[in-house]
């Protein structure tokens, strides 16, 4: 069994950690493998605030309902859906094809393709675009196979959501493999917790809190039950 699929079977939420301070390498390491997770037109709409203070993280766990994980774990990453991020990222990755030498093919290309970005975030007053635009390709959808992008700034969130999750399954796995565990929690005041980070409402939700650290010496790993394939998959 490869080590990643070694981390990946082995990974567990663990409810309790002890006191160990994540050296900045691995803490560099986690995240790294967090944003190298597939992305969707390759937006990377998401932020992580990694919350390790101890005044910070005491406030933070005081947010997430004082579970046990939060209270004891010795950073909390806060994974935001970002929709608001995109005018940015495409001007990043601009710049970084220009300082890396590609092509003025290549170049036009892209510059091209992002002057659809703003159809595809933007919803106008009172979201009256985003209507439009769900109107134009239903009709298109009665005569031709298309896919249908997100239209409000709800599907925008849902969109920014999967690749949010990805990050974050990339990022525990990773942690997992560097001898480090992870427990996801859903359970957090996100309102309060947004303010606390200085989030905007516009365009900023909290997809999860991840607690991170070593587990706790006294934990005992029992055995995990997950539904049969042939009642998970179905192969055609």
């Amino acid at each position: 069994m490869s080590h990643v699929l070694e981390a990946i079977l082995h990974r567990r939420a663990i409810k309790v950690f002890d006191p160990f301070e994540i050296p900045d390498t691995l803490r560099e390491q986690i995240l790294d493998a967090a944003r190298s997770a597939p992305s969707s037109f390759n937006m990377q709409p998401y932020r992580f605030y990694w919350v390790n203070s101890p005044d910070m993280k005491k406030a933070a766990a005081g947010l997430c309902m004082h579970q046990m994980p939060a209270e004891t774990a010795s950073a909390l990453i806060v994974a935001v859906a970002d929709i608001g991020s995109w005018r940015a990222t495409t001007h990043g990755q601009l710049e970084w094809m220009r300082m890396t030498g590609a092509t003025e093919h290549a170049l036009l290309e892209y510059q091209r393709k992002s002057k659809f970005a703003p159809l595809f975030f933007m919803q106008g007053w009172f979201g009256i675009l985003g209507a439009l635009k769900w109107s134009i390709l239903r009709i298109l959808n009665l005569w031709k196979t298309i896919g249908m992008p997100p239209v409000s700034r709800a599907g925008l969130f849902k969109w920014a959501f999967k690749n949010t999750s990805l990050a974050c399954e990339n990022l525990m796995i990773a942690a997992e493999a560097l001898g480090l565990n992870t427990c996801p929690m859903d359970g957090f005041d996100g309102r309060r917790l947004a303010k606390f980070l200085g989030l905007s409402p516009r365009y900023h939700e909290i997809a999860m809190v991840i607690a991170i650290g070593k587990k706790s010496a006294q934990h005992v790993d029992h055995p995990q039950w997950r539904r049969p394939l042939n009642t998970t998959v179905t192969i055609l």
